[in-house]
């Protein structure tokens, strides 16, 4: 476990914290549900699905994530958390996922940072995840950072290569820390000031399928 050298009271949990023997408190209390987080991870995100409409595992960066150890977790408990309370946690490990990006040198755009809500019910997941990440994405995005949705609803989402699929589902309800990437832009185009981010961080690097799509709407 990593140890928030500015507030010692934020930890993050490792992959490899869910073997260790004995387990560490902070994952005992909630092992279920962080092992079912890696599973859906290993299984899901990191393999190919028939319906993503392109190539490729479903995200591009999880395997890496997973096997240089650029993948952490971290328990926000309770059913029926204060938001604003929630809010500033992740703003909290939003800094730290900055840190840790700089000190991972090449691995830095494989960082992520998953904040695992694991005691929300079912029928009020959506609508806690769902806030929060409409909430914060601006302030996020201003950063060059992502702040993701996952939960079973699933998010009202589709994917970037098939507008059918609702890729974000998940088996517990996540937020989850991440850098902006080049296919980002459908995400980010519904606001100029997003675009405007896009555009600063990635004008030279838009990807060949999407460049007519931002051009065309800068020009």
């Amino acid at each position: 476990m990593l140890t928030y050298p500015v507030d010692p009271s934020y930890t993050l949990i490792e992959v490899a914290d869910l073997d260790r023997d004995p387990l560490p408190e902070a994952v005992r209390a909630h092992q279920a549900s962080l092992r079912a987080v890696v599973t859906w991870a290993r299984e899901y995100l990191c393999r190919p699905h028939p319906d993503l409409g392109r190539t490729g595992n479903v995200c591009p960066y999880a395997q890496t994530a997973l096997d240089r150890g650029t993948f952490y977790l971290t328990v926000q408990p309770g059913t029926d958390p204060d938001l604003s309370v929630v809010a500033g946690r992740l703003g909290v490990y939003r800094d730290w996922f900055r840190l840790l990006a700089d000190q991972a040198g090449s691995s830095r755009m494989y960082c992520t940072i998953l904040m695992v809500l694991p005691e929300l019910p079912s029928g009020r997941a959506s609508a806690v995840v769902d806030y929060l990440q409409d909430q914060l994405k601006g302030e996020y995005v201003a950063q060059g950072l992502m702040i993701g949705e996952f939960h079973d609803g699933p998010p009202d989402k589709g994917g970037l290569w098939n507008p059918d699929l609702r890729p974000l589902r998940s088996p517990v309800p996540i937020l989850a820390i991440r850098h902006m990437v080049p296919t980002d832009y459908l995400f980010l185009e519904s606001d100029p000031a997003h675009v405007s981010t896009y555009l600063r961080l990635y004008r030279d690097q838009v990807p060949a399928h999407l460049r007519r799509r931002v051009f065309g709407a800068v020009s």
